[in-house]
């Protein structure tokens, strides 16, 4: 950023692209790390909190910034792979500073903090927060329409102290975009007094989508802190392989008062699925398929297919069985693929189309088993049938992959950059 251009308001800066001078990109912008100073001076920042493609956050100093303008930044091209670690004497711009609460000095009146700018100092490399940008009153049902106002750093007091009960709300815009796997990245990352505020301000759905994501000490955490009927609002919202997942890590007695707090259907999903071993079909599997009746058409199959909610593993596919039409069903009949339907007409009955021929996976086959069936037969999603013939619900590659993958894939990358022989790990190399 030259000398003398206008200020940059960080909740402008989080996601954007960082890119080398070859305009390879790099990364995107999570996080700023400033560090406190002594008085009312105001903040040096220190770096950027970059993501790179593996998921790995590494640390840019703005030392090596060399641009902030057009929505994106620009490096010198030289990047350090070391993971970022926090240190003491450092704060977390968007996830520590905004939302909090502090005090105007000249008259002690508490204000919400929506936002922090930084600028460029003249003729360096330096870079500090000067404004702050905050609304007044105590939020609640009418925090919005609050008078807000732009003031100097100085003009606030309150910044270095603990804050119990910090707002998520500022904080919460900036990730609003991301994937419920990438905020779920993003709330790992964060203090556990942090993760606790954010996932109390996020939305049942939000977070249940969010809790399917995270690593499993994550998921206990914040469902502890949340009170139990919400959580167990939130384990409704939950998927039923997930929401059992997640309620195996439990004690007995506290999964059972969850259990007892859920809608009975909801805990009767997820009560049959903790009855099966954890690495079978029938422990992997969702009770939640796409079923219809015979007596169904294309058009009826291609509308529930067409369901917003529904992965695209379980999209894949329609099972059709008689009724009932809810797991446990009637007699499993077989399979319509989605390329099949794309190809007959709308009034064409299912059951005219149905392929029987395969056959279907029983709770009790073992991981390996289920993994087999699914390459042999190129299939992302498979059938789950007890011995009576009904359909207890369907086993999809992503649930597999969960198992397959080490026990803690959530906290390390998607893949580690390859290494060339004899250089160390975190050794400076050029823009991912």
């Amino acid at each position: 950023m030259a000398s003398g251009a206008p200020r940059v308001f960080v909740s402008h800066l989080a996601g954007i692209a960082v890119f080398d001078p070859n305009g390879d990109q790099v990364g995107r912008v999570r996080d700023l790390v400033a560090m406190l100073r002594v008085g009312n001076r105001p903040p040096r920042l220190l770096g950027m909190v970059v993501e790179v493609v593996s998921r790995r956050r590494i640390f840019l100093p703005m030392t090596r910034v060399t641009g902030v303008e057009s929505g994106q930044v620009i490096t010198t091209g030289v990047v350090n792979m070391r993971r970022f670690e926090q240190r003491p004497t450092e704060r977390l711009v968007l996830g520590e500073l905004l939302d909090r609460r502090v005090r105007l000095v000249d008259t002690g009146e508490e204000v919400t903090v929506l936002d922090v700018s930084i600028v460029q100092l003249p003729a360096r490399r330096d870079w500090e927060i000067d404004k702050v940008f905050v609304r007044k009153g105590k939020g609640g049902a009418l925090r919005r329409r609050g008078e807000t106002l732009t003031v100097e750093w100085s003009a606030v007091s309150g910044f270095s102290l603990e804050e119990h009960g910090q707002g998520a709300e500022s904080l919460l815009a900036t990730f609003e975009q991301l994937r419920p796997a990438d905020l779920a990245n993003a709330l790992h990352h964060l203090t556990p007094k942090r993760r606790a505020e954010v996932a109390a301000a996020l939305d049942d759905d939000r977070l249940a989508d969010v809790l399917e994501e995270l690593p499993d000490d994550d998921q206990v955490e914040i469902l502890g802190k949340l009170k139990e009927e919400r959580a167990a609002d939130v384990l409704e919202a939950m998927d039923p392989d997930d929401a059992a997942d997640l309620l195996s890590e439990l004690p007995e007695e506290d999964k059972e008062r969850l259990l007892m707090l859920m809608k009975p259907d909801d805990a009767a999903d997820v009560r049959r699925l903790l009855a099966y071993e954890e690495r079978t079909a029938g422990g992997l599997m969702t009770t939640e398929p796409i079923v219809l009746r015979p007596d169904a058409t294309v058009a009826d199959a291609l509308a529930r297919v067409r369901q917003q909610d529904l992965s695209p593993a379980l999209a894949a596919q329609v099972y059709v069985c008689r009724p009932p039409d809810e797991t446990p069903t009637g007699k499993y009949l077989g399979t319509v693929h989605f390329q099949r339907l794309l190809r007959e007409p709308p009034f064409t009955l299912v059951s005219s189309v149905v392929e029987s021929d395969l056959p279907p996976l029983s709770p009790g086959t073992p991981l390996p088993a289920v993994t087999s069936y699914l390459a042999a037969y190129n299939m992302v999603s498979a059938p789950v049938v007890d011995a009576s013939g009904s359909l207890l619900g369907a086993v999809t590659v992503d649930d597999v992959l969960d198992h397959l993958l080490p026990d803690d894939w959530r906290e390390t990358e998607f893949h580690e950059p390859p290494q060339t022989p004899g250089t160390p790990r975190g050794e400076a190399v050029r823009g991912h």
